[in-house]
């Protein structure tokens, strides 16, 4: 986690909370941009359809990396898993206060936001499997014509 607490003190906070924005908020827990990218793909969609489903997340990421991002943001307090539905929350600690503020000031905004912009250096294709099981091939059984 990447939190530069010095960012959210009083002064610099009023700056920040005029313009909030998914990056600075996904900035606030990943270092690295694809990530950042993914985390806050997921709650842009949580955000936008009020509730999230696994089956429902982008089709650029992964289920079980979905399941990660959107259980660390359970663990963290931002979203609340109830039902197989992930839901927007603010269940956080005293020391994230001031975090916790710029992040609900995002829950909050209205403003369209284009990820595409904001990290434009993070990979965002799907990874090829790597490992596992290989999956078999059936041979294909020749047709018989009649």
């Amino acid at each position: 986690m990447g939190i530069k607490y010095w960012e959210f003190e009083d002064a610099p906070l009023k700056e920040k909370l005029k313009g909030v924005n998914i990056k600075d908020v996904a900035g606030i827990f990943y270092d690295n941009e694809t990530e950042a990218y993914r985390f806050a793909s997921l709650l842009l969609e949580v955000k936008k359809k009020g509730q999230l489903r696994l089956k429902e997340v982008p089709a650029g990421i992964p289920i079980a990396t979905a399941k990660r991002y959107l259980d660390f943001a359970v663990q963290i307090g931002m979203l609340k898993h109830e039902n197989s539905m992930y839901e927007l929350t603010d269940r956080f600690s005293k020391p994230l206060k001031n975090i916790a503020t710029y992040i609900k000031a995002w829950m909050d905004s209205a403003g369209e936001e284009d990820l595409g912009v904001q990290f434009a250096n993070a990979r965002i294709e799907k990874q090829a499997k790597r490992g596992g099981r290989a999956q078999e091939q059936k041979p294909e059984e020749p047709q018989v014509q009649q």
